[in-house]
């Protein structure tokens, strides 16, 4: 990244759109494919036209399916699936198409795919509409998945998965992303409030954009006695309860994983080895997740550390009292973290 003389402040949807028209103006193969794209994109359609700005029908598995052929024809696809709950639809053209097509021809095809969804909850919407997902998808072997939460890295590792060989699910958090939260308070929501993160949805990027690498962490806070770990919007809620832990004398580190797969190992494993204490903050489901697989990195790793998670542990429930307690918010980071803490 630049000096402060080369940066300038952008909203995280912005900044990714930003990333992405730099990225189109420099490589005639990327094409938008996606539902409301064409109202959506409307400042990339009018620069770079219809033959590569495509609205397509509410189709997932057509439209998926269509971009994993034209990944391998040549092109490099950014498909728009609106929610990330809906790409189960798709789920065929990723798992045993997009994901499988390298290993099958012995590296001899690529599927330089992009798959962009919104995911997340915090606003009232329900268990179809506010699921995450990146450890279901992260699961599958051939599939890259990254997650940023702030600006600059929403650009930057937009620039990475647009220049990536094989396909990439890009996954924006809908309580960081200005045009959601825009469209989420309409149609007789005004009144209702959401838990929106205080930092994150606007922040400083680079200019010109700088790619971020694909399986490297960011430590957003040093700390020497708890490591807390997440993605998305959770490094924000985070980042609130380590200031409160400071306040009553406990230092927390924060760790930014950016990306779910592949994992920087060494980088988590550093810090747990440092603090000693491995606390994971994952709005998707706690079963045979992100959660589990970061414990078992560690473990065997050969660090000894005490564990402790935060995680969605079934279906969100559609009632806003329900969803703030089922969510992994900074009240129940601040009551796993200080169980961690007392723990000798």
């Amino acid at each position: 990244m630049k000096t402060n003389e080369t940066m300038k402040t952008m909203s995280f949807a912005d900044a990714i759109e930003d990333a992405l028209a730099t990225a189109m103006a420099t490589d005639e193969r990327i094409i938008i494919i996606g539902e409301d794209v064409h109202l959506l994109r409307v400042n990339l359609l009018s620069r770079f036209g219809r033959d590569r700005v495509l609205a397509a029908p509410i189709s997932e598995s057509a439209f998926v399916g269509a971009a994993v052929a034209a990944a391998m024809g040549g092109l490099r696809p950014v498909v728009e699936v609106m929610l990330v709950d809906f790409i189960g639809v798709a789920m065929d053209a990723l798992l045993n198409h997009a994901a499988k097509t390298f290993a099958f021809s012995g590296g001899n095809w690529h599927v330089p795919l992009v798959v962009r969804a919104a995911c997340g909850g915090g606003y009232g919407d329900g268990g179809q509409h506010e699921q995450s997902l990146w450890g279901w998808l992260a699961h599958i072997p051939g599939l890259t998945v990254v997650v940023p939460s702030t600006p600059a890295d929403a650009g930057g590792l937009m620039l990475s998965a647009l220049s990536h060989e094989e396909p990439v699910i890009f996954l924006e958090h809908k309580l960081l992303a200005d045009y959601w939260l825009d469209y989420l308070g309409a149609g007789g929501r005004d009144t209702v409030t959401y838990d929106i993160p205080m930092m994150g949805a606007t922040g400083p990027v680079p200019d010109p954009w700088q790619p971020v690498p694909i399986g490297k962490m960011a430590i957003r806070r040093n700390g020497s006695d708890i490591t807390v770990v997440g993605v998305g919007v959770g490094i924000h809620r985070a980042l609130e309860a380590a200031t409160i832990l400071a306040q009553n004398g406990y230092s927390a580190e924060v760790i930014d994983l950016r990306t779910v797969s592949p994992l920087d190992r060494e980088g988590l494993c550093a810090s747990v080895s440092k603090t000693g204490r491995m606390l994971v903050v994952d709005e998707d489901y706690q079963a045979f997740g992100l959660s589990g697989e970061l414990a078992a990195v560690v473990l065997e790793s050969g660090i000894q550390a005490k564990y402790g998670r935060v995680c969605v542990e079934s279906t969100i429930p559609y009632s806003p009292e329900m969803e703030k307690q089922a969510l992994p918010n900074t009240v129940r980071i601040l009551a796993a973290a200080n169980e961690l803490l007392l723990k000798r």
